[in-house]
């Protein structure tokens, strides 16, 4: 049985429910004993950004930001894709803390090697 997950996160602000579902996902795994990835592409980059998670909530009253904080304060890697970023004017210096800049290689190698949720 795979111990690695991979949560591909793609949309963010424009999503706020399944954007908290997925960092939701990300923080049961962990719980669940499980070595997580979070990888943010698209959208989701700016939920990496310093100060935009604040006001994402899901439906279901979930906060994004407590859930992300909890994988922060856990060491989850938080990977930001460098290309989305980048077209979204967002540096490495921009980012929260735990968050760090990935290219599209260290997803596709972590892929497969993990079992992988995609929101």
């Amino acid at each position: 049985m795979n111990n690695k997950v991979l949560v591909l996160l793609s949309c963010g602000t424009d999503n706020t429910n399944r954007s908290t579902r997925g960092i939701h996902l990300a923080t049961v795994a962990h719980k669940e004993g499980k070595e997580v990835t979070l990888f943010l592409l698209d959208e989701a980059v700016y939920l990496a950004k310093e100060g935009i998670i604040e006001n994402v909530r899901a439906a279901t009253g979930d906060i994004a930001d407590d859930l992300l904080t909890y994988l922060q304060a856990n060491e989850v890697p938080i990977l930001v894709c460098t290309p989305c970023a980048k077209a979204r004017k967002i540096d490495q210096q921009d980012l929260i803390e735990g968050a760090r800049l990935a290219p599209a290689s260290e997803m596709i190698h972590m892929a497969c090697d993990s079992t992988v949720i995609s929101l």
